[in-house]
């Protein structure tokens, strides 16, 4: 009777880690198989893939090109926030003129693509999750499988592609429209001259910070396109499974982003 609970408690234990490496696992092989069918649609390695190009073009305008006025308003606003908040505490400290340089590097290494992946998350990851999940409450993967047909090929790569892409050019346009927050609270209410915003934004900024930004937006895709598109595809138990897969899609994403926005920056801290 002793060893009851203890018991039920390392199997529950052991249960949610195996999941968790299903999961793991269930990624892997959409990215694998994701990335080899765009391959083949770019080299015409293994045979002639008609659409591809199309519906990783009509991805891009989905889930990029209409999430540019959300992340811009985002960006943007948080942009002023952060040059009040930095203004008030570099006065103190004596260095009220590092606001430009303090908003520029925030920007660019982590804001910019950190709040573009959460915005686009919520945007685009949820939307992909219920998609693709009404599909299999549909049986239309199930129809796609019975005509030999890979649901991979079809539905997760152009997303997983579209994803990818977009992010990584919302996050360029983020890095701008978060600096320009920055510039208006600076001109405007900080009395500070528009050159010399301008003059020490880009005399500090570094292109490693440019890139730093970028290699994180690239894995922020990827993550989001594959966590929406591995709960569409586990959907069950009808509408109440699709509304779950979307809940899920948005929790999961954003704290996997999260995670490995740490992760990064842990390894650039100390690599670079």
């Amino acid at each position: 009777m002793a060893d009851g609970p203890v018991s039920g408690f390392l199997g529950s234990l052991g249960g949610r880690g195996l999941g968790f490496f299903r999961y793991l696992g269930g990624m892997g092989y959409l990215l694998k198989e994701s990335v080899w069918d765009f391959l083949s649609l770019v080299f015409r390695a293994a045979g002639t893939r008609r659409g591809g190009g199309r519906a990783v073009a009509a991805q891009m305008v989905r889930v990029g090109v209409r999430s540019i006025p959300i992340v811009c308003l985002v960006l943007f606003f948080v942009g002023m926030i952060l040059a009040f908040q930095m203004a008030y505490v570099l006065r103190d400290l004596g260095a009220p003129q590092a606001v430009p340089i303090t908003v520029g590097v925030a920007m660019l290494r982590e804001l910019g693509p950190l709040l573009t992946a959460i915005v686009l998350t919520g945007f685009a990851g949820a939307s992909i999750a219920a998609e693709i999940g009404t599909m299999v409450v549909g049986e239309e993967i199930l129809a796609l499988e019975t005509s030999a047909l890979n649901p991979v090929r079809f539905l997760v790569m152009p997303r997983l592609i579209a994803a990818v892409i977009m992010l990584l050019c919302l996050t360029i346009v983020a890095n701008l429209v978060g600096i320009l927050g920055g510039f208006v609270i600076s001109v405007s209410l900080l009395d500070m001259s528009p050159n010399f915003y301008y003059a020490n934004t880009v005399d500090f900024l570094k292109m490693q910070d440019l890139i730093t930004g970028l290699v994180k937006s690239v894995a922020f895709g990827a993550l989001i396109a594959l966590i929406a598109c591995q709960e569409g595809l586990k959907v069950s138990g009808g509408a109440e499974g699709v509304g779950r897969a979307t809940t899920q899609s948005v929790v999961f994403g954003i704290v996997a982003i999260i995670i490995t926005d740490l992760f990064f920056s842990w390894l650039f801290y100390t690599v670079l």
